[in-house]
């Protein structure tokens, strides 16, 4: 199961407006199902596939990557964010040496637009500022998110493929490797 060993300490105007992290548990396994299919679901509006098809394509994609994040990343904190103590969120953190590896963060629909994710990403980079480390994230190209990223002083580092390895730091601090996705 996974774990949330070093919680990420949010600042006091997120948790005044009731905003939390907590770990992921088994009972949150349904919500991150759904969480992962209103992230992907526009990228079938394209597939002339029935909703029915749609769903199954995309909980089968889900049990995918939670096999490929458990077994490669088992080293990860899995948290979920919390709004009102109700969850719209998940925040995966794997914290090495020398760079903090945003594994996944993703959001509800109704949680996005909101800063949210621009205040997590900042408490991500406080923790790893104050430890010397980088911040890094893979991003598809087609996300928009990779937008936020680069707002926020994300760089490339590569391209491979459909993603982009993208690394937030002091410009002293030098790239780290590019381990794949």
């Amino acid at each position: 199961m996974p774990n949330f060993t070093q919680c990420l300490a949010l600042p006091e105007p997120m948790t005044s407006s009731g905003i939390g992290l907590r770990a992921e548990t088994d009972d949150d396994r349904d919500f991150v199902e759904r969480l992962y299919l209103t992230v992907r679901w526009e990228e079938l509006a394209q597939a002339d596939w029935p909703e029915t098809a749609k769903t199954a394509f995309l909980k089968d994609q889900f049990l995918h990557q939670r096999h490929h994040y458990l077994t490669h990343y088992h080293d990860t904190d899995f948290g979920i964010v919390t709004w009102g103590g109700a969850p719209v969120g998940r925040l995966y953190l794997y914290r090495g040496r020398v760079d903090c590896r945003i594994v996944d963060i993703s959001l509800l629909p109704e949680a996005r637009g909101q800063g949210l994710g621009t205040a997590l990403l900042g408490a991500v980079f406080a923790e790893s500022a104050a430890a010397g480390r980088t911040v890094s994230i893979h991003v598809e190209i087609f996300n928009p998110a990779q937008r936020l990223y680069e707002r926020l002083g994300f760089q490339d580092v590569t391209v491979r493929g459909p993603y982009r390895l993208m690394q937030w730091g002091a410009p002293s601090m030098p790239p780290t490797s590019d381990p794949t996705p």
